[in-house]
């Protein structure tokens, strides 16, 4: 509302019903005066007056009213009352609208960003939309952790306001929640009033010696203040020493009960927290009456362990287990909370026994001290973990502290990181040595050609010609294999049915499982369409029915394969509950199989490369990974679910393909066979650094007629046109020392704008096009025979000329 307009109003405007009013009194007074009742008149012009008078002081205050009942509320007061320096705060309406925010919360996420829209993962920015949802629901909502590019955070969400229709967002780094901010809190309300009573004063203090929060009973005994007060400080400040090294409260002195000192980190040691590379710590004070024979205080300190997330335990001086919290337990694989074994070797395997042994004897025995090792649990053997150790006086029996950190969250994360660190790096070396081999099959395969064209069948030669030429298109399938394991192959995607796809490919699935493995084929009804390549799609189901077959068979009796197709719709992948499949509309190709099932620990990796549970010489190990490489190339998914002797199923979900304005979606057509193309007429340049393949394509374009330049590099193939030379096509390889083929091609370009380029590469198509970004560009596959690349130059300067 404009109040300052509103304001104006009142010399300007009245409102309506004092305007009827008006008018009704004044035409009783013309009736009166027409009739010539003057003493009526008299009274009813004083009664107006008086009419007058009250309603110009109703609209002098109704304004002011108004006003005072619609001003905004002043949110200053409220940043000030929300302004903290580990918690982002932010408040935000009904419609979503943020109406104030502290500083903490614009400096990680930013004032323009919106909750739940804020720098998180797409999962963890669902579980915020629907903790928003709840918050609105029930009044309160809490969740966590959420991933963000610059941490991890832990959110509290509460509605609030006279009609409660504010929502209250609260986040915080998981570090600081989980550990110093609740341990904080903790030392501040019912735990910290009965350590005070045990006669215990707890401090936190942070990695640069600050404190944090205390107890009621260290801020009386060390300044005589409530907690708050002493936040901020340095905690040295309140102690002292004498010439024996026992320490006092600095405001008793000496004369004073000297003290002891028990320290515990309150953060994982690997954490850096506070700025100093060291977590905060949380000091336990006792006074020297306190002996180690006195264990009163012992069961207020398991109260405290025990709240903490992170793994804690304590020892007696013999190394007996006197204590260990549910993180704890969880941290060493002890599924049940109650089964603590008498003895902390007992949680490690048996090489490291002894060191464990010895050092927690050692902490217990020497000065009070710190130190950490790694150990090798039962439960995980295969990864190491730290157990982090401390001696510690004065609590009765407790000798050392233990500190165990849960690292499954962080294990399972460490191991997808190598993954697909490795996958990339063997996509990477599979790309190119697949690239280099393909310059070798290439030379190999236009040779045969070559000597083919000179040879007749029933000739000595011809069939041994055609023994390489076959084995070279065996090993150039090879190569396939690894282009598409490692997501560089050439694909043809078209938008298509995957029923049709397995109609396509039934006939041959029979002929390879045998009679013995009955195959079954379902279909859902009203699948959605997709866009892939429907050759590579069908090699995809041909292998994973063939690892079916083999399986099956292992087994030692029949077994049956089924494949199927269903619609998964955004619902569904929810209710699946995977982390790596995003909500969406899909197709899915499933195929299973009836045979011994694929054991837990061989699971996570059937997908890498030439890691097969064939025997020794059966299986190359590249089915699966070419399966993968298929799958994601056609930006899709696929998981196995298996358990021993059960059999196995591999799911391939592939997003069902919307049809944009205007797409003409083309009926899939067969590309004739290539033949040799003879008579052709054209100059053409053609580059290429490896000699062979250079030698092979001269050969076959002079062979039907063209006149060919030849250049060994992208230097010097640019020389050439520059010198004046005039050509109707230029071949190059894409990969070439000094200066490559796109960059050759840009040049010549600036020369020769309408100049066709022909690009010959082992590598895929589509990233080629990504990465070349070039008009009247065209694309030969490596390995090529010399009816291929005639067919293809023919085909190219047709569609120039036309």
């Amino acid at each position: 509302m404009d109040f300052a307009r509103l304001k104006d109003s009142r010399s300007k405007a009245l409102p309506d019903w004092a305007l009827i009013g008006l008018a009704v009194l004044a035409s009783v007074v013309a009736i009166q005066i027409v009739a010539g009742l003057w003493q009526l008149t008299v009274a009813y012009a004083g009664a107006l007056l008086v009419f007058a008078v009250a309603l110009h002081n109703l609209t002098r205050r109704m304004p002011q009213e108004v006003e005072a009942t619609l001003a905004p509320p002043d949110w200053s007061v409220t940043v000030a009352a929300i302004e903290r320096p580990d918690v982002a705060t932010v408040i935000t309406e009904r419609s979503g609208r943020v109406v104030c925010a502290n500083g903490r919360y614009g400096e990680w996420f930013g004032f323009y960003n919106t909750p739940p829209e804020l720098a998180l993962d797409e999962d963890s920015q669902e579980t915020l939309r629907e903790a928003e949802r709840e918050a609105w629901r029930s009044g309160e909502a809490t969740v966590g952790p959420l991933v963000g590019t610059s941490g991890r955070w832990h959110a509290v969400l509460r509605r609030a306001g006279r009609g409660q229709n504010h929502l209250v967002w609260e986040l915080a780094p998981v570090e600081m929640v989980d550990l110093g901010a609740r341990v904080v809190r903790q030392l501040d309300d019912k735990l910290g009033r009965a350590l005070g009573i045990a006669g215990i004063q707890a401090v936190a203090v942070s990695a640069k010696g600050e404190i944090l929060g205390s107890n009621g009973e260290f801020a009386r005994r060390a300044a005589s203040e409530i907690p708050a007060n002493l936040v901020g400080r340095e905690f040295v400040e309140y102690l002292t020493a004498d010439e024996y090294d026992r320490i006092y409260y600095a405001r008793e002195g000496t004369s004073g009960e000297d003290l002891r000192l028990v320290h515990m980190p309150i953060s994982d040691p690997d954490v850096i927290a506070g700025g100093e590379g060291q977590p905060p710590v949380l000091f336990l004070i006792l006074e020297g009456g306190l002996h180690a024979g006195n264990a009163a205080a012992l069961p207020e300190i398991e109260s405290l362990l025990a709240l903490l997330p992170l793994g804690l335990a304590m020892t007696d001086r013999d190394g007996r287990f006197l204590f260990a919290n549910k993180a704890f337990r969880r941290a060493a694989g002890l599924e049940v909370l109650g089964e603590i074994p008498p003895f902390p070797s007992d949680l490690v395997v048996r090489e490291d026994k002894g060191a464990l042994a010895d050092s927690i004897r050692r902490h217990a025995a020497g000065t009070p001290s710190s130190g950490a090792m790694p150990i090798r649990l039962h439960a995980s053997p295969e990864e190491p973990v730290t157990l982090s150790l401390a001696g510690v006086r004065g609590l009765g029996d407790a000798a050392v502290l233990l500190s165990l950190k849960d690292t499954t969250e962080e294990t399972r994360l460490k191991r997808q990181v190598a993954q697909a660190t490795k996958m990339q790096a063997v996509g990477q070396l599979a790309g190119g040595v697949a690239h280099d081999f393909n310059n070798v099959l290439t030379a190999i395969i236009g040779y045969c050609d070559l000597m083919l064209l000179r040879h007749a069948p029933g000739d000595s030669d011809y069939d041994d010609i055609q023994q390489i030429k076959a084995n070279s298109n065996r090993a150039a399938s090879l190569t396939r294999q690894l282009l598409a394991f490692s997501r560089q192959q050439t694909l043809r995607p078209q938008v298509l049915q995957l029923p049709d796809v397995i109609s396509e490919v039934s006939a041959l699935l029979k002929r390879l499982i045998g009679e013995k493995i009955k195959l079954e084929v379902k279909h859902d009804r009203a699948l959605g369409a997709v866009r892939a390549d429907p050759s590579q799609l069908e090699q995809v189901i041909v292998n994973l029915a063939v690892n079916a077959r083999d399986a099956m068979l292992s087994k030692g009796e029949a077994g049956t394969l089924t494949i199927s197709t269903q619609k998964i719709t955004p619902r569904e992948v929810r209710a699946l509950k995977n982390e790596i499949l995003p909500p969406g509309n899909y197709t899915a190709l499933i195929v299973e199989d009836t045979g011994e099932g694929i054991s837990t620990d061989k699971l996570g990796k059937i997908f890498e490369p030439f890691y097969t549970t064939k025997e020794t010489g059966k299986g190359t190990g590249l089915g699966l990974s070419t399966v993968y490489g298929i799958v994601k190339q056609s930006d899709g998914f696929i998981f196995c679910d298996s358990e021993p002797g059960e059999g196995a199923r591999f799911s391939v979900y592939l997003p069902v393909h919307v049809q944009m304005a205007g797409e003409v979606v083309a009926e899939p057509k067969k590309e004739p066979e290539p033949r040799a193309a003879f008579g052709g007429t054209g100059r053409i340049l053609l580059v290429e650094d490896e000699d062979t393949v250079r030698a092979v394509a001269e050969r076959a374009l002079v062979r039907q007629g063209y006149k060919v330049t030849v250049a060994s590099d992208g230097e010097e193939g640019l020389e050439i046109v520059r010198a004046g030379a005039d050509f109707d096509l230029v071949i190059s390889d894409v990969v070439m020392p000094t200066m490559d083929g796109p960059a050759m091609a840009r040049e010549i370009r600036k020369l020769k704008p309408d100049l066709p380029v022909l690009f010959m590469s082992g590598y895929a198509e589509e990233q080629l096009r990504r990465e070349i970004d070039i008009a009247s560009m065209y694309f030969l596959p490596k390995p090529f025979s010399v009816a291929q690349i005639g067919e293809k130059v023919v085909s190219v300067l047709g569609a120039t000329r036309e």
